[in-house]
């Protein structure tokens, strides 16, 4: 059971991808949404008699590598922590797949999309399965490409083909970050299982090892570049830049991409390697420092741009950074309960923003929509429902997981707790306004469209109506019905899967702080929601003129142009490679250093050697006699002249004048 749940979405991806011409459009689809289906239904049987009945799951499939030292099994490890991700994963991907069918029925190459989603939802149970860091590191990689893949579909695209390689270029930064901690492991504790290091990790605390004549500390290493590897993954701050161009993608990409798949690796990642982190207190703070700059940072970022799918974008950036701050702050469980409902509600947000571009002929400018409350009232509350959940209005699932997240960092009582429930609440407010802010230019303004794209604009068909209902159930329940399940006070949910350090648990202080600051972050949200929707009705001239004021206009600049990250790139470090890669790289020394000292050189050199060798050949004999006396001579001549340079000087000399005698005469041609 547990080997048909990891590998049906491969199997359906190599149908699909190899007789996808046979099957048809149909045929492919029905393939890969009935196996993805199936895994779902497997992984409710994998968390219940995992999680509920606390049975362990190991498989140790075969051998991959078996070498010395390094001894690599491909190996199956289901734990509490495991089911919940495939859980989130399968369906969320499944509903992907049945939402497809009709969002993408009119493009050609439908078997090919739909290849590329079941080959992405394999990847990713390979990385939250795998029982060791090099197998997880293949699902990480995997995800990796089907992002460029799939990012990159519509290929004739230049913005798809610049949003994947961006993509690809950041995330292979953060992989190689990851790669070097793999090898860090391996090298000190001579084994990559995750068992193995969780047992081994106590004894390495104070391990030191020598670098270039520095002393560094074994586990801080490991958990920083472990730390880049999940922030160029979860696109956290600095490495954020390819996560809003993604949405060059198709719309189910994007929801997949941002609700169950890739983004959510990194979370996960260090949920999963909490046994280290808890041993490196300082690395910690670190990741929460990085993690409550994201969530304020993506929240102000979102706040002023205009394209629906780009807002929904940052809004994941945001939550993602709320899930970091809270592992930084030791709060695992509450991070990983923020990111299992986080996903729901986000695919709820994603496909129905889908559903809108597609009734409006694929307009994503909300400037350019309004109205459309009466036209598409299905999409306006499932848009609604989502929003609510994502500002954590009260007793949706958003509310049990962002505010706890808020609770623990103030419960902290240390500096960086302030610091991160400070930024977070900002956040919270911010994400409130332009969630409302969303809400409002899409369905309740005026029409500012097209008349004939607005007139002509309705609900979609079934498949996309079943899946949005489908996420939006989870939406409002699933918090509720899980809290005291996976973050409950005295919850033993996840057991072995995630290591608190006792001098780190602060989830009993949490519930003794002020009411004030427990209620302070749902009504920041409240307040923002509600004062959007009042500034934009009845209020839009406060705004205009704010806009249009000094102050107000470099404000605007700034967030809109998304604090300058994408021009600093640009300028700073784009521009400097690809100069120093044509002038210098390619001109310099492919062109030129290797070209002539190499195969160029070389030919161009034996051409005119040869042409003068050719020219010698005038037919007359006195020449030839004459060339026969010469060679002769200066082969007798050298003789003579080596034996006298032999007892005077060094015969190695000899050697290097005449490698310089031939090199100089080799520039010379």
């Amino acid at each position: 059971m547990y080997i048909l749940l990891i590998f049906l979405p491969i199997v359906g991806s190599c149908f699909t991808g190899l007789f996808g011409r046979y099957f048809g459009s149909k045929g492919s689809a029905f393939i890969t949404t009935v196996c993805l289906f199936i895994s779902f239904l497997l992984s409710l049987f994998c968390f219940y008699e995992v999680s509920f009945a606390n049975s362990f799951v190991y498989i140790n499939l075969s051998t991959w590598m078996n070498s010395e030292v390094l001894n690599v099994d491909w190996g199956f490890m289901f734990d509490s922590l495991t089911s919940s991700m495939c859980i989130v994963v399968t369906f969320i991907s499944f509903l992907v797949h049945l939402y497809s069918i009709e969002y993408m029925s009119h493009d050609p190459h439908l078997p090919r999309f739909m290849s590329y989603l079941s080959l992405f939802t394999f990847f990713m149970l390979i990385l939250v399965t795998a029982d060791n860091f090099l197998q997880m590191f293949v699902g990480w990689e995997g995800v990796g490409l089907c992002s460029y893949l799939l990012i990159n579909f519509w290929f004739t695209r230049i913005q798809a083909n610049k949003a994947a390689i961006k993509a690809m270029l950041l995330n292979r930064i953060g992989d190689f970050c990851l790669l070097i901690s793999i090898f860090v492991i391996f090298i000190n504790f001579k084994s990559i299982d995750y068992a193995t290091v969780a047992v081994l990790t106590p004894f390495f605390k104070n391990s030191t090892f020598n670098f270039l004549g520095f002393e560094f500390n074994v586990l801080n290493v490991i958990g920083v570049f472990m730390f880049l590897g999940a922030t160029g993954k979860s696109a956290q701050l600095a490495f954020h830049t390819w996560l809003p161009d993604a949405m060059e993608g198709p719309t189910p990409v994007s929801a997949l991409i941002h609700a169950a798949t890739m983004v959510t690796a990194g979370v996960f990642l260090i949920v999963r390697c909490s046994f280290i982190y808890e041993y490196i207190d300082n690395v910690l703070k670190f990741v929460a420092l990085i993690g409550a700059l994201t969530s304020f940072f993506a929240a102000t970022t979102g706040l002023l741009q205009n394209d629906m799918k780009r807002v929904i974008a940052y809004s994941t950036c945001s939550q993602l950074g709320y899930m970091i701050f809270a592992c930084g702050l030791s709060n695992y469980s509450a991070g990983f309960f923020h990111l299992t409902n986080h996903a729901f509600f986000k695919a709820l947000l994603f496909l129905s923003a889908g559903s809108v571009i597609h009734g409006v002929n694929d307009e994503q400018d909300m400037r350019k929509m309004g109205g459309l409350k009466n036209l598409l009232p299905y999409t306006y509350s499932m848009i609604v429902i989502g929003s609510l959940a994502l500002i954590g209005f009260p007793f949706l699932t958003g509310f049990y997981s962002k505010d706890l997240i808020l609770e623990v960092s103030f419960g902290k009582f240390s500096s960086l707790g302030y610091f991160s429930y400070c930024l977070g609440t900002l956040g919270a407010f911010f994400t409130a306004f332009y969630s409302s802010r969303l809400s409002y230019l899409t369905f309740v303004s005026k029409p500012m469209g097209y008349k004939q794209i607005i007139c002509f604009a309705a609900d979609s068909g079934k498949f996309i109506c079943v899946a949005l209902g489908c996420l939006a159930i989870p939406s409002i329940f699933i918090g509720y019905l899980t809290k005291d399940l996976i973050v409950g006070v005295g919850s033993d949910f996840f057991g072995t899967a995630v290591f608190v350090n006792s001098n780190n648990f602060n989830l009993f202080d949490a519930e003794f702080i002020d009411t004030f600051y427990k209620t302070l972050p749902v009504n920041l949200s409240l307040l923002g929601f509600f004062s959007a929707l009042f500034f934009y009705t009845f209020r839009s001239h406060v705004l205009f003129k704010l806009k249009q004021s000094y102050l107000g206009k470099k404000i605007y600049y700034y967030l809109n142009r998304k604090w300058f990250f994408d021009k600093i790139y640009n300028e700073f470090f784009g521009q400097f490679f690809f100069k120093f890669g044509y002038s210098v790289s390619y001109k310099f020394v492919d062109r030129g250093v290797f070209e002539l000292l190499g195969p160029t050189g070389l030919s161009n050199s034996a051409l005119k050697i040869s042409t003068n060798f050719h020219k010698m050949q005038t037919g007359y004999i006195y020449h030839y006699t004459l060339l026969i006396l010469i060679g002769v001579s200066s082969f007798f001549g050298f003789k003579i002249l080596l034996g006298l340079i032999g007892i005077i000087f060094d015969f190695r000399l000899l050697l290097i004048f005449l490698f310089m005698s031939l090199f100089l005469i080799k520039s010379s041609f």
